[in-house]
């Protein structure tokens, strides 16, 4: 089983649990907790992470695997 997990909310951000490392373009480290929110719908104004804006700009995915 893997120590990190990305799980898709439908409609929603991905939701990031485990010990990851998240980086910009230029390397540098973003401070992140066990477990963070990342922006699927391009309107969070915290990007990369998830500041709520996907559910007032309607966003709108249900993603599944095939």
């Amino acid at each position: 089983m893997a120590d990190v997990t990305i799980r898709l909310r439908d409609n929603g951000p991905y939701l990031v649990t485990g010990p990851v490392e998240l980086v910009d373009t230029e390397g540098r480290a973003f401070e992140v907790e066990a477990s963070f929110a990342l922006c699927r719908c391009g309107h969070s104004g915290k990007k990369p992470f998830c500041d709520g804006t996907h559910r007032t700009v309607e966003f709108q995915d249900q993603t599944r695997a095939k």
